[in-house]
């Protein structure tokens, strides 16, 4: 009797798994659906930031993309929840852009990268070693 019971909540799980497409029998259905979701995410928050963006700023928010995608990702998460939260009065220029970069910046500490030079390295004397080779 409990190996009916087990099979069929097996049976009603696998028609679940399949229905929302994580089955894994070939529906493309379920990949379809998570691109247009992406898809809608990324028109709804270009439609908020060009709202609370003038121009000038919203420009500059694009270079920063093209150099750093994490760094945009982050100032833009940051402008939508200001404007959720109410605290946006008006459009955001690019100086008020430009403070909120230092805000992210501070608040994120990048790798550095330092580079120690070998002491006692080559100099000109040690060419005259291999000359007589």
């Amino acid at each position: 009797m409990e190996d009916d019971d087990l099979a069929q909540i097996r049976k009603a799980r696998l028609e679940q798994l399949k229905a929302q497409g994580g089955g894994g029998g070939g529906s493309s259905g379920g990949g379809q659906e998570q691109k247009h979701l992406t898809h809608h995410a990324a028109e709804a928050r270009q439609s908020i930031l060009s709202q609370i963006l003038e121009p000038e700023a919203a420009d500059r928010l694009g270079r920063i993309r093209l150099v750093k995608e994490s760094r945009a990702q982050d100032v833009e998460n940051r402008l939508i929840m200001l404007a959720r939260s109410g605290q946006l009065r008006s459009k955001v220029t690019e100086t008020q852009l430009k403070e909120l970069l230092g805000a992210v910046a501070e608040n994120k500490e990048e790798e550095k990268i330092v580079v120690s030079r070998r002491k006692g390295g080559w100099d000109d004397d040690d060419d005259d070693l291999f000359a007589d080779l």
